[in-house]
Parts: structure tokens; sequence; C-alpha cells
């Protein structure tokens, strides 16, 4: 929307930000109530629970984030009430976890560039989504379930773990792949 294209550094979207932070917070105003009406939608048709996905977070720091995003991201939780499940996944920065928290949601994802043990400590008493590396499902079978094993253990047996890729599938993820992951988290987790 304000960069024009797909962005890793989020540079004209954070200029915006700080240069006008009027305009900016009217436009998060504005595609909160547009996100709240969709997760409403969303809910209303039966679904088990709502995510907001909010990949562009990890470009700013705790206090660029608790001033300009964090009260939008509360408003709109606040506003879905506790129907079902809501989930929130801020991706690439940890230091932000402990604010994530704050957000009013049910479960807080996690990437897989921190210890799920470590970022479970800063985010507190909250249940956990995540964290495998999704490239480890275009790695050799026994390689992606170590990987899988070691996200089990850093969970450490705490109820509200909710095993996920720390991002997404990786559209060359084959789907043999995908297969024998969930076999495998669901014998790994029946034990």
């Amino acid at each position: 929307m304000l960069e024009g294209r797909g962005a890793r550094d989020w540079h004209q979207t954070r200029r915006f930000m700080l240069s006008e932070p009027a305009a900016f917070d009217e436009l998060l105003r504005r595609l909160t109530e547009a996100v709240t009406r969709y997760l409403r939608a969303q809910i209303a048709a039966g679904c088990d629970a709502v995510q907001l996905f909010d990949s562009w977070v990890g470009a700013l720091g705790p206090h660029e984030y608790e001033r300009h995003v964090l009260p939008h991201v509360r408003r709109l939780f606040a506003a879905l009430g506790s129907e079902v499940p809501r989930i929130y996944f801020g991706t690439g920065n940890p230091a932000l976890y402990p604010l994530l928290a704050r957000s009013g949601a049910d479960v807080i994802g996690v990437d897989w560039r921190v210890d799920l043990g470590e970022a479970w400590d800063r985010i507190g008493d909250l249940a956990v989504q995540g964290n495998l590396d999704p490239a480890y499902l275009l790695a050799p079978v026994d390689a992606m379930q170590q990987a899988a094993r070691r996200v089990l253990d850093a969970a450490r047996g705490r109820s509200g773990h909710i095993f996920n890729l720390g991002h997404g599938v990786l559209p060359s993820s084959p789907v043999d792949s995908v297969r024998r992951l969930v076999d495998f988290v669901h014998e790994a987790s029946a034990r």
C-alpha cells in the first residue's frame, strides 16, 4: 500500500509513520476498522480461530511499535471479543514479544529466528504458536524431524503450544514433506 511493492526494510512505510504521524494513525485506524469487519465476518461464518498476520512490524523498534501500532492492534482484538481464539503473529523482531503479549490476543505466533522457550519466557502466560523454519520442509526427512523435535523440546511440555511453521509453507515445499511433518508431530506429541 505504501511501498508500491513487497518490501524487506519498509522504508516508505516507516518514513510516512515518522514524518506524518497523524495521517499514519488515520490510515491504521481505517485499516483496523476494515480488518475488524473482515474478521468478524469470518467468525460469523463459523471459523474456529482468527489470526492477524502482521509481517511488517519486525521492522520497528519497541518504542515505535508501542506508539504507532499497538493501540490499533489492541482495539482490533478488543472489538473481536473472545468468541474464538485470536492469534497475533508479528515476525522478525523478538524484542517486540512482551508488547505483542499486551495486544489482547490469546496466542502469540513466533517465527523461527528465536528459540521457542526463550520467546515464551518473554511472552509470558499466553499460548504460543510456532516455530519451525519452513525451509525444513525442503530438507531431508531426518533433518526436518530433528528440527521439529527441537521445537517440541523447546516447548518443554508447557500447555498451550501450537506447533506450526515459523511463517508459512513455501510454494516449493513438497506435499509429502508436509504430510510427514504433520504425522511426525502427531506421533511425537502423543508420547
